[in-house]
């Protein structure tokens, strides 16, 4: 595991920055999926609320800023780029220039905590497919391990949610009630991998902490037909349960998330918040552990333990830390 490494390349999913990149965005996320043009409008309208601009690019340039600064300061002083998998940068773009700069092997930051197919594999193919696009010369990519039940990723969750719940009236803290969230996926994909669990293990790791034994999981951002089974209750409806049941308050905690991007402020601040209004409850929504402290260093302590023979392999839970190369076939898509 100390094999030589010369860059640090932080990878993300990707957005829009104006109006006009919408759609070559879309089309980009979308390729291959025989998307109906009617729901492509639907999600532009999403980004067209908010000028045409993705809070994410921002956020990982921020991250990537973060990051750096970091590394500089503790090391491993390594550089740091940024390369997309739907949008500018582009990965292969950000492999090129880090060959003419020079690198020839770097690890990788995904900003996806969980094990999916599209948290996970779809990433790895990206990062095969950038490679082979830039040819000879392109640097070997190894992805860092899944950091879901890292501490640096859960302390900074417990923190956020902590600072929510102080929000909610005092007289009434006690009573309201802590939903976790994160990306639904069809339940199909769902199966081919430890999503679930591991986004429930997380839940549960932050509720320690904070004395929250009565907690529930809900999902988000679904986008398939009706007729295909998600993974469920969709946050919407369990607002209504809940509101149904008699509750007041909610703080909803999106932990799938690592920063505060479009499936966070469209669906939630947006939908869910408004949704909650009309149903009479008080909801509020905990940040993402965006450039937290404690998530920074997180990052120079995953690459520190890929520069070691004898690794502290940071985690919390039962599940035990991730691997840091996926399982052949693991997360696979779905066929047909």
């Amino acid at each position: 595991m100390s094999a030589g490494y010369d860059a640090l390349v932080v990878v993300s999913f990707g957005g829009p920055e104006g109006p006009d990149e919408i759609l070559p965005f879309l089309e980009n996320v979308t390729r291959g999926r025989r998307v109906p043009p009617e729901r492509l409008r639907e999600v532009a309208s999403h980004y067209e609320h908010f000028g045409g601009v993705s809070p994410l690019p921002a956020q990982c340039r921020a991250l990537v800023a973060a990051v750096r600064g970091d590394l500089e300061e503790h090391g491993p002083a390594l550089p740091v780029y940024w390369g997309n998998r739907n949008w500018h940068p582009l990965l292969a773009e950000t492999l090129r220039r880090m060959a003419a700069d020079g690198v020839r092997r770097a690890l990788a930051l995904v900003t996806s905590a969980y094990g999916s197919y599209s948290g996970c594999r779809q990433y790895l193919d990206d990062i095969g497919c950038a490679r082979a696009e830039v040819g000879e010369g392109a640097p070997v990519v190894d992805k860092l391990r899944l950091f879901y039940n890292h501490p640096g990723f859960v302390e900074p969750l417990v923190e956020r949610v902590r600072a929510a719940l102080l929000r909610v009236p005092e007289e009434r803290r006690a009573q309201a009630r802590l939903v976790f969230t994160a990306h639904s996926l069809p339940r199909a994909l769902a199966a081919t991998s430890d999503y679930e669990a591991q986004v429930r293990e997380t839940a549960g790791l932050v509720a320690f902490p904070l004395g929250r034994t009565a907690w529930t999981l809900a999902w988000q951002s679904r986008s398939g037909p009706p007729s295909q089974p998600w993974l469920d209750p969709d946050i919407v409806d369990h607002l209504r349960a809940l509101a149904a049941a008699g509750a007041k308050d909610v703080v909803v905690a999106p932990i799938g998330f690592t920063s505060d991007h479009m499936e966070v402020v469209y669906d939630l601040d947006l939908e869910a918040k408004s949704r909650a209004m009309e149903l009479g409850l008080n909801m509020v929504r905990a940040e993402t552990v965006g450039t937290h402290p404690r998530f920074v260093r997180m990052v120079r302590e995953l690459v520190r333990e890929r520069l070691s023979d004898a690794p502290l392999r940071l985690h919390l839970g039962a599940r035990g830390p991730a691997p840091d190369v996926c399982p052949p076939g693991c997360c696979p898509a779905l066929r047909g």
